[in-house]
């Protein structure tokens, strides 16, 4: 069980390390039991992927991958005090990784770059899945075959493109979770 302000890391080479995590209102870090299962399921694509935690929040995704053995992570977070207490977290822990601070709609207007997984959890308030999808879709950011997790209120409806394929899903709560896996639009490649 998590403390208040704290976050636990729960597999892979900084597994039991916690993260400090300011309070901060509609903070919604993913669960442990969530992030169990996510973890599970990817534990065969995790090792040497490239990965964007958009709208990182507390970090808590983009770190477990890379304690589960991704070879880079780019964390994306507008709220200042939750950027730098990712910067925080990252350095005391000496992991690697890149922190944006800036809008996730901002930064997806620039060059893409692609990512074997990302990770997109928007504050639920924000309403941002099918214009995030649609901007990491467009936008260069997703290798051929990307994996694309998101969470979202299970009441939550919203498109999401048509070469993001379902792979597995599940719920804990109000909250939906599912793991798409992106497949190229020309059949070809």
């Amino acid at each position: 069980m998590n403390t208040p302000g704290r976050i636990r890391i729960i597999g892979g080479t900084l597994r039991n390390s916690k993260l400090e995590v300011p309070d901060m209102p509609g903070l919604r870090p993913t669960p442990e039991r969530v992030r169990e299962t996510l973890f599970n399921w990817l534990q065969p694509v995790v090792e040497g992927a490239r990965c964007l935690d958009l709208y990182a929040g507390t970090g808590a995704l983009g770190i477990e991958a890379l304690s589960r053995g991704a070879s880079a992570a780019t964390f994306v977070e507008r709220e200042p005090r939750l950027a730098a207490a990712l910067k925080a977290n990252l350095a005391r822990l000496k992991v690697a990784g890149e922190v944006a601070g800036d809008d996730a709609t901002r930064w997806l207007r620039a060059a893409g770059r692609p990512f074997d997984l990302v990770l997109l959890d928007p504050p639920f308030a924000l309403d941002a899945w099918a214009e995030a999808a649609r901007a990491l879709e467009e936008g260069g950011w997703l290798a051929p075959r990307a994996w694309i997790y998101v969470e979202a209120p299970r009441t939550a409806a919203f498109r999401l493109p048509d070469t993001w394929l379902p792979h597995r899903q599940g719920h804990a709560g109000d909250v939906a979770y599912a793991l798409y896996r992106r497949t190229p639009a020309d059949p070809l490649s």
